[in-house]
């Protein structure tokens, strides 16, 4: 009886963006709905596949060298290849954009069924080039990256603060370094020892550990002309000697073999991702996390109160004016400019394309969270995050065009042809662009992180066959609807605007707008960071979306205050300097990012410093469109709010 086997995703195509819509149904596992386990036969063959290798934290100084991933099967790795070469598996579009580059390998794995020192390849030759590129990589400090049953291969450490606590990391050291007769050998780990728990009851795995090791086997044959290894403990380690045109005359050349030892286990299979999502120091998030939640109850009750008793006294002794001109010149405020303060703003179109854009990406943000904290973004199913970001930010384009074009039309704008066509193009265009010139270095370093030219292709049609055209039509509903009306009338003549305080200056405004937002993200930047550069698995979502919630209320309380007292100083000119002033969280990002390169990163290559500055330019542009929408957004409000409380004449 064949043994059932789970779906693996389709390549990508146009069919994947309409499988991942119809999969998303309501469940109430853990895992993404579509991924099953899979039960095996004692002997059935379970796939070990490969992926690429990436660079970890060095022990030494605790910083990272290097930025390159490179595939697995790279030539100058030579690494054992299946008989009939390795072929790809299969990924989602949000794997390949993440640098994974899966295939097929050549280990034979028996369900329940042990080996010992198996022979995968022998009479591998390192050329001196090839040896010092393998040794470098060793300094690097670079992992193995291997997926058995979808679980990834990990290496299983003691916490220090806890002897009792296993750690387990995803991924395995490609070698070791020793020192001998003051110099540093690098030692390639060319032997396997592979540990899995399964269920011995319905053969399900639940874990895989892997303890590398470097050592020279000694092959043999048996009757029918077959290599046996003998893989024990007190063999020599093996390193490559890149001063000659080959591995040293004493090493011989290179064999690699592994062992296999299954383990019974009682772990659910629903859990078996649990012991590399243990959380360590929670206390750490929960103080961040409620003194971030006091904070925003402590800035927005505060606001409330200053905001409603200034509003109450200034609303209560503005309608009992006339507004002479003998009472304009006697009072001062922020109603005397309520001729001017819903005046278009300067380059309206590019205001109204950032609103627009903001929007999207606001709603796709709150979607992916919402998604990731119900369970439907397993880290089980690689890429998934990635895959639903880019298909909800697509599937919204309508919301950027209705955004952009209705405020275009109620500042008044005329070019309405252009701002249809630059709404979905100016943001991801710029992003896109980056994305372009980041991946001409991978390209140039053969690095695997490269992202292959037909998903750039197919990256271009999803845009232009889907998010293009609900963008257009999102602003031809938006240009149908009537413009947001004034509570107030627009005089036609502008007014002069009198020299405010020297704290309502605009750097002092983008300085103070932007650290409070920032200070409730701050923590699980420092995660986002180690997943994204250290190839740590997030998953603590629950945090996010509470800082998600917290970012935005403090952006907007913030955002409102300032641009309260700025009216109040007879400045009407709030648009840009709301949107810039929330905006201005980017810069503390773009700070973080360089302080986290100095501090995490010691990388000589230009390529890898190029990527890592690249990808941070680019978040902190995403980072400057959102909260700078959500906080214009919220002082938009806030300004329709106050101006029609009052009575004019």
């Amino acid at each position: 009886m064949p043994t059932p086997r789970r779906r693996r995703p389709g390549p990508f195509s146009f069919s994947l963006l309409l499988s991942l819509l119809l999969i998303t149904k309501p469940s109430s596992a853990f895992y993404l709905p579509g991924v099953a386990p899979t039960d095996y036969a004692a002997g059935d063959k379970v796939p070990l596949n490969v992926n690429h290798l990436t660079p970890s934290l060095s022990k030494e100084d605790q910083r990272l060298h290097s930025l390159l991933s490179y595939d697995y099967y790279l030539p100058r790795l030579h690494f054992c290849e299946p008989p009939d070469g390795p072929r790809d598996v299969q990924e989602s579009l949000g794997s390949i954009l993440f640098g994974d580059r899966i295939k097929t390998s050549p280990f034979d794995i028996r369900m329940a069924h042990n080996e010992t020192c198996k022979v995968l390849c022998e009479n591998v030759t390192y050329p001196a080039e090839d040896a010092l590129f393998v040794n470098i990589m060793i300094e690097r400090n670079y992992n193995f990256n291997w997926l058995i049953d979808g679980l990834p291969a990990a290496t299983v450490g003691i916490d220090k603060n806890d002897p009792k606590f296993q750690l387990y990391s995803v991924g395995f050291p490609l070698g070791k370094i020793i020192q001998e007769n003051d110099s540093r050998l690098q030692m390639l780990n060319n032997h396997y020892d592979i540990i899995i728990d399964y269920h011995d009851t319905r053969y399900r795995v639940v874990g895989v550990e892997v303890q590398p090791r470097s050592i020279q086997p000694i092959i043999t044959t048996d009757a029918e002309g077959n290599p046996i290894g003998d893989c024990t403990t007190n063999q020599s380690p093996l390193h490559l000697d890149d001063d000659r045109d080959a591995i040293s005359i004493e090493h011989g050349d290179t064999t690699f073999t592994y062992s296999v030892y299954w383990r019974a286990s009682s772990t659910p299979w629903a859990t078996r991702w649990d012991k590399y999502l243990h959380v360590r120091d929670t206390h750490i998030h929960w103080y961040f996390l409620i003194n971030s939640t006091i904070i925003v109850i402590f800035l927005t009750g505060s606001v409330g109160m200053v905001l409603l008793r200034a509003l109450r006294k200034d609303i209560a002794r503005y309608n009992q004016l006339d507004l002479t001109e003998e009472d304009v010149q006697e009072d001062s405020g922020w109603k005397l400019v309520h001729g001017d303060v819903f005046r278009p703003p300067s380059n309206p179109m590019l205001l109204s394309i950032f609103l627009g854009s903001g929007a999207q990406l606001f709603v796709m943000t709150g979607f992916t969270i919402v998604f990731a904290l119900l369970g439907f973004l397993s880290p089980s199913n690689r890429g998934s995050l990635g895959t639903v970001m880019v298909i909800l930010y697509t599937l919204l384009g309508f919301i950027g065009g209705y955004v952009s074009a209705r405020m275009y039309k109620t500042w008044s704008g005329e070019s309405w042809k252009r701002n249809i066509l630059l709404t979905p193009l100016l943001v991801p265009s710029t992003v896109f662009l980056a994305f372009i010139l980041i991946n001409f270095f991978l390209v140039f370093e053969h690095s695997s992180g490269a992202v292959p030219f037909t998903t750039m292709l197919a990256l271009v049609g999803i845009w232009f066959v889907i998010s293009v055209p609900l963008s257009f039509v999102g602003s031809w509903v938006g240009f149908k609807q009537e413009p947001f009306a004034s509570p107030v009338t627009t005089n036609q003549i502008p007014r002069q605007i009198p020299t405010g305080p020297w704290w309502l200056r605009r750097r002092v405004m983008y300085v103070v707008g932007g650290a409070l937002p920032f200070g409730a993200l701050l923590v699980e930047m420092h995660l986002i960071m180690g997943s994204i550069w250290f190839h740590k698995v997030y998953y603590m979502f629950g945090f996010l979306f509470v800082c998600y919630g917290i970012m935005i209320a403090t952006t907007s309380t913030t955002t409102i205050l300032l641009i309260y007292h700025l009216l109040c100083s007879e400045n009407y000119q709030w648009p840009w300097r709301a949107f810039l002033t929330a905006g201005s969280t980017a810069l503390y990002i773009a700070t973080y990012a360089i302080v986290f390169w100095l501090g995490n990163l010691n990388m000589g290559g230009v390529a890898s410093n190029a990527v890592y500055l690249g990808y941070s330019a680019i978040i902190g542009f995403l980072v400057f469109v959102l909260t700078g929408t959500i906080g214009w957004f919220a002082c938009w409000a806030f300004v329709r709010r106050i101006y029609a409380s009052i009575k004019i004449d």
